[in-house]
Parts: C-alpha cells; sequence; structure tokens
C-alpha cells in the first residue's frame, strides 16, 4: 500500500497543534530540531496504516513534551534507560491530550506485538532486566505477559506516575542503577557457578540464597565512584573485582531490536524528497521605481534630437488613437463606476441595522389603535472596508502582438479606479530590467538577486523585477501621460514601428511565478501604505510561466567545500510555508506550478481577491480549457461551447478565485457601431451584430468583476 507521506504531515501538524514543520526524508531514524522546529520523519514505507499512525504520533510526543536539553550532561548513564521513561511519559501524555490516540496507540503496538518486532517470542521475559520489561509493559503489555517481582513494581509505578522530565532523569537513574546491580548480581552466581563447577565440591544449591542475601545489600548499599561511572570508562578492558570486565553494562535488549525493526521500515530507495521555501525578498532590489521607469522616456527625446525629429510628427497617428479611444472608454468607464456604486449600495444595505429612537412618529399616531409601532426609527449603515487594487501585467515577448489592446483594458480599470477614489499600483514583471547600480568607488556593479541566497530556498532570477509602471500617486495631469507613453510604447510592439525601446522596456520572458512570490512583500507594503483593508489583486498574462528551481548544496569529489547550486523541483518537491504551516506538492506538471503558488499566496492573505484574466488566442483556446477543466470531462465540452459562442469564459477552481479568458482578438475589436460611409446593408447589420457581441462579451466580464471588488 502507497502511504501518502502528506497526509502523515498534516496529521503531526494536527497533533502538534504548533508551528511545526513536517518533512519525510530517506533516513532511518526519525529526528526533532527545537530551534527550526523541523520535524524529520522516515518514509514508512513497509509500514501499515495503523503502525505509521503509531509512529507520528509517538513522534510528535516528542516535539511536543522532550525538552531541548544537553541531559548527558547532568546524568552519566545510557541514553536507552531514558528513552524507556521518557517514551512511556510522553505516550502517556499524549493520551491524556488527545484521547482518541489510545486507539491508535493500541493498534499500532498490535501490529509490533503480532509481527514480533521487540524479538521477545522465545525469550522468557521472567529473566530480562527491568528495563526491558518496563519497556515491554509500557508498550505491549497489552498483548504479552510481563511479570514483576514486588521491587521491580514499585519503581515500574515510579516510572508511570513521571509528569516532567526532570522527574524522567531522576527515575531513569534509579532504573539504571537497578538493572546495574541486577547485572552484578547475575554476574555473582555465574562466578560461583564457575567457582562450584572448577572445585567440584560446592553445592550450587546454595547459590540462591547467597544471590538473595547478596541482593538485598546492594539495595541498601550506595554505589562506589567506578560503579556508578563505568559507562563513561575508557577503558573496557579494566578488570573490576569479580575478575571480569567492565564491559558488563546493562542494556535495553528490547529497545534495540525494536529500533532495528523500525528502520527496516523506512524506505531508502528512490528520490529524496525536496522541502523548498520562498525567499523573502528585498523590495529595494527588485521593484523599479515608477520615477525611474518614465525617466526611460527621456531617451526618445535625445533620439528624436540627433535625429532632427519633431514628436508631434512622429507619434502624430499614435496619439490621435490614443485621444480616439479615451473618447470612447468613457462609456464603459461610466458604465463601471455605475455597477460599482449600485452593487456596494446593495452591500451596506444588506448590512444595515434598524432600530427605534424612542421618539413618536407623529404621522403614525392616528395608527396607535392597531399599530404598537409608533416611534421613530434611525437606520446605521455598516462602515465599509477600505479597497485597494494591486495590478500584475505580463511584460514578455508573446504579449507583443496584444499588449496595446491589454493595456486598454488596464486603462479603463485605472480610470474606475481613480473616478471612485480607489488607490491602485500596476507592475509590470521582467527579466530585461538592467539591475545596475554604483558602488562606493563609483563604478557600476550588477544588484544581484533580491535575497540572500542559502540551501532550500526557490531561485529567483536574479535579474528579475516588478516595474512600477503606474500608481494612483500620480497626479491625474501626469498619469496621462504616462498612459500615452505606453501606448506609443505598446503600439510600436504591436505594429513594429521603427521607434527605439527605452533601455529595460523591451518584452522578456515570463517570470509570473516569481511575480506570485514578490507578492509576499508588495501586497503588506501595498496595504500599510494605503491604509486599506481589502485589496485585489488583478493579474493580466497571456501565458504560462516556466519550471522554477531551488538552491542546493553540492559536494563534487574533487573538492573539499561544496557550493550552492541550483536544483530543478519536480514530483519530490514540497513547497512550506511557515507562516500558514501549509505545505504544497510539486507532483504536477510544470504550467501547473503557477497554481501552486497563487495557492500560497491565498492561504497567506485570505484578505486578499485574487483575479486573473488569460489572454487566449484561437488556436490555444482548446488545449488550455482541456488543461485546466480535464482533458474530457463534461465541465470541458460546456467550457468549449461558452468560449465558442462568447469568446470568453470564466473558471472558479484554478486557483485565482475567479479566472477569467479572452479572446485576445475580441480585444482588438471595436465595440462601437461604427461603419464605413456607403456601407451595403449586410454589412451594416454584420458591423451592428458584432458590436452586441462585444458589448455583451464586456459587460458580462466587467460585471463579474465589479461584483467581485465591491
Amino acid at each position: 500500500m502507497t502511504v501518502s507521506h502528506e497526509i502523515k504531515s498534516q496529521l503531526a501538524k494536527l497533533l502538534a497543534t504548533e508551528d511545526l514543520v513536517v518533512e519525510h526524508k530517506k533516513v532511518e531514524t526519525a529526528c526533532f530540531n527545537v530551534h527550526t522546529r523541523v520535524l524529520t520523519l522516515p518514509m514508512w514505507e513497509c509500514a501499515s496504516g495503523r503502525v505509521y499512525d503509531m509512529l507520528v504520533g509517538h513522534e510528535v510526543g516528542h516535539a511536543l513534551y522532550t525538552p531541548d536539553r544537553n541531559w548527558l550532561k547532568e546524568i552519566k548513564i545510557p541514553p536507552q534507560f531514558v528513552n524507556v521513561v521518557e517514551d512511556a511519559r510522553i505516550e502517556k501524555l499524549m493520551k491524556r491530550r488527545y484521547a482518541g490516540i489510545s486507539k491508535t496507540f493500541y493498534r499500532g503496538y498490535s501490529e509490533l506485538a503480532d509481527e514480533d518486532f521487540f524479538q521477545v517470542a522465545d525469550e522468557d521475559i521472567s529473566k530480562m532486566n527491568l528495563a526491558d520489561k518496563a519497556n515491554l509493559y509500557f508498550k505491549i503489555g497489552n498483548f504479552v505477559e510481563v511479570p514483576f517481582e514486588d521491587d521491580e513494581k514499585e519503581l515500574c509505578q515510579k516510572i508511570a506516575d513521571t509528569e516532567t522530565f526532570d522527574d524522567v532523569l531522576k527515575v531513569s537513574k534509579e532504573l539504571y542503577e537497578f538493572c546495574k546491580r541486577q547485572e552484578e548480581m547475575k554476574t555473582k552466581v555465574d562466578d560461583l557457578q564457575m567457582q562450584g563447577g572448577q572445585e567440584g565440591g560446592n553445592d550450587i544449591s546454595e547459590v540462591p540464597q547467597q544471590q538473595s542475601e547478596g541482593m538485598e545489600e546492594s539495595d541498601d548499599s550506595q554505589p562506589t565512584e567506578q560503579e556508578t561511572d563505568p559507562w563513561e570508562s575508557e577503558e573496557p578492558g579494566e578488570s573490576d573485582s569479580y575478575g571480569g570486565t567492565n564491559n558488563d553494562e546493562p542494556e535495553v535488549s528490547t529497545m534495540n531490536n525494536l529500533e532495528e525493526a523500525i528502520k527496516q521500515l523506512a524506505s531508502m530507495d528512490g528520490f529524496e524528497n525536496v522541502y523548498v521555501e520562498l525567499p523573502k525578498l528585498e523590495m529595494n532590489k527588485f521593484v523599479v521605481d515608477n520615477s525611474e521607469i518614465h525617466g526611460r522616456f527621456a531617451e526618445w527625446d535625445e533620439w528624436m534630437d540627433r535625429n532632427e525629429l519633431v514628436k508631434d510628427e512622429v507619434f502624430y497617428h499614435i496619439d490621435n488613437e490614443f485621444v480616439k479611444f479615451k473618447r470612447s472608454a468613457q462609456k464603459e468607464v461610466n458604465y463601471l463606476v455605475k455597477e460599482f456604486e449600485c452593487k456596494k449600495a446593495a452591500d451596506s444595505y444588506a448590512r444595515a441595522t434598524t432600530a427605534r429612537t424612542g421618539v413618536l412618529d407623529c404621522s403614525k399616531l392616528h395608527t396607535y389603535k392597531y399599530n404598537e409601532d409608533l416611534f421613530k426609527k434611525v437606520t446605521t449603515l455598516a462602515d465599509g472596508k477600505n479597497h485597494g487594487l494591486i495590478f500584475v501585467l505580463d511584460w514578455s515577448g508573446s504579449m507583443g502582438t496584444v499588449l496595446q489592446d491589454t493595456l486598454k483594458q488596464l486603462f479603463n480599470l485605472m480610470w474606475f479606479c481613480k473616478k471612485v477614489n480607489i488607490p491602485f499600483e500596476v507592475y509590470a514583471f521582467t527579466n530585461e530590467y538592467p539591475k545596475i547600480v554604483t558602488n562606493e568607488d563609483g563604478k557600476p556593479e550588477v544588484k544581484g538577486y533580491a535575497y540572500k541566497k542559502r540551501e532550500g530556498l526557490i531561485a529567483v532570477n536574479e535579474w528579475f523585477s516588478m516595474m512600477n509602471i503606474f500608481t494612483s500617486k500620480t497626479k491625474m495631469k501626469d498619469l496621462e501621460q504616462q498612459m500615452k507613453n505606453f501606448f506609443r510604447l505598446a503600439w510600436s510592439f504591436t505594429h513594429w514601428a521603427n521607434i527605439p525601446i527605452p533601455t529595460g522596456l523591451s518584452l522578456s520572458g515570463t517570470p509570473l511565478n516569481e511575480a506570485f512570490i514578490s507578492l509576499h512583500q508588495l501586497i503588506p507594503h501595498f496595504k500599510k501604505e494605503n491604509k486599506v483593508q481589502k485589496v485585489q489583486c488583478v493579474v493580466l498574462s497571456d501565458g504560462e510561466a516556466g519550471g522554477m528551481k531551488y538552491h542546493k548544496e553540492v559536494q563534487r569529489r574533487w573538492e573539499a567545500e561544496p557550493f550552492l547550486g541550483i536544483g530543478a523541483l519536480g514530483c519530490n518537491s514540497f513547497l512550506r510555508n511557515r507562516k500558514t504551516g501549509n505545505t504544497y506538492s510539486f507532483d504536477c506538471d510544470w504550467w501547473e506550478m503557477t497554481e501552486i503558488f497563487i495557492r500560497d499566496i491565498r492561504d497567506s492573505f485570505p484578505e486578499v481577491n485574487f483575479i486573473g484574466i488569460r489572454l487566449l488566442e484561437s488556436r490555444d483556446a482548446n488545449s488550455f480549457i482541456r488543461r485546466s477543466c480535464g482533458w474530457n470531462s463534461v465541465k470541458t465540452e460546456k467550457t468549449i461551447k461558452t468560449w465558442k459562442k462568447e469568446r470568453a469564459f470564466a473558471l472558479y477552481d484554478s486557483g485565482y478565485h475567479t479566472y477569467f479568458a479572452l479572446s485576445a482578438n475580441s480585444l482588438a475589436n471595436d465595440s462601437e457601431f461604427d461603419v464605413d460611409e456607403g456601407a451595403t446593408k449586410a454589412k451594416i447589420k454584420s458591423a451592428f451584430a458584432k458590436s452586441l457581441k462585444n458589448k455583451k462579451m464586456n459587460k458580462k466580464v466587467l460585471g463579474e468583476f465589479i461584483e467581485l471588488i465591491a
């Protein structure tokens, strides 16, 4: 049976009820790092579900109750004796904390007893030392008979009564000394039997009496220094008073047998699980300031001066298109504002409360015979939350043909935000912006990574940047000029115009995943700076991101020290978030990795709505729908039909709260009813139908969008 390690990890975290990180790795034994709060569990592939749950519960008990303490400096006894007592204590505390786990321990140990993990099937338990007996009693005492002598019962009860780790150390020392005396008496008996056999005159029947007397004396006497510290002896061959060696230390054989048997359950084959975390990016190293971005457009002035060109002539046609678009866009913007105000008012009314004032309403006095409610009422509207929007724009090469039309949609939303006083920031993600700074010596150097690299962190490209191309903090007049500049730039991409691209503003790859990682810093900064409670994050893109990598230490045979290399994330990789306590598996195709990063940031910021707007080419629509909805399903066929009819659809289970898919070609079509002079009736009819269809599509999508943010 295949064991889901992540299910067992969740079990461990639920039991721990704290900030606990669980890792399943190719190790033989479990361990817990108190400082990092990481519980490392073996991959017990050969264990049944019952045994696995029992082992997880046991290790969580250690994580919760065994302190980070170097007790070896406090008492000089073999660790196994402490383990016997501590195991009994932590399992008792776990049963006390979680009543249901008693059954888990019972079923798990039942299997261990049946499979003879302790190797006692052929042993006489009555002849074992007390440590072995106690270990069996507290673990599988329900399934095997463990006989105790009277003096053993007393110490066994002390083990059962331990509550603190100090109690454990005290009782463990008593247990060790008791077993030490048992071992010494056994050695005495063996020596006497040997002497009796050599001399041939001793009566062996007298030995038990001598043994008993010797044990009584031993119980009352204090052990010598040599007797209390033989475990630390560096000369195991040193003779003792009985002619033997100091090797005869008491052991807990049942503990050794159990540990070895459990090791056999752990799988050491296959790939090692990889656990990674997100780096915390420094904003000054990956955010390009708005003023710096727009300062780049001064390069156009220099270019035109060198070539003796006139700006008004170069951009005449483009600027006319911008003015024309702005005029036509006002209808959609006003529609957005109207819808927003209606939704907002409806929401406020739904949350309104009405109360009586205690003042008579004179207009109702004439109804006193049949109406008891004669008092004036007051309606209190609930305070709404302050809203803010973050737009994330894809600045990749594939966006070139649709970038201008995408900016049109973005501008509509920006104008809407300005009209209703919603603060916003617009970022464009890229791997092309030059991250060159001047050092203390006045020489240029690359900023480098936006975080301190270390093993186990997801690798974010050192050239990754979030360009702050627009912000609501800009005055309206300046903002319009900035929008016009980007409209010109997008036009040059779309129409292959002979206009130079300002430094750093070339289209790049698709670091969409890196953009979501950066939002972990951008969102809190935006909320704090604008004092908003509710944030909408809108991502506009036309494609999937590439696969991600992580930093890993690599040791080469010919080098003394390891170096920090790069590894690819795969099916054996897991993203863990210490803030939320969640772990996400990368057991997916490369194009599905983005959904994992979206799920992670949604869990990190539950107050934020994440809205995706995907621009689809007709040739890519079917494959995108099948990847998102399933290759063959009723939902897939229904979505394809919606796409063919409306050239748009919405997904609600793709990572985003809502994922809108829009036809890239439809964006380019003017929704205004516009026909050439002298057009035939057929052309007029076709243009009118097309206009209605586009308006219908836009209003449907925009209506859902407003529903989310109102």
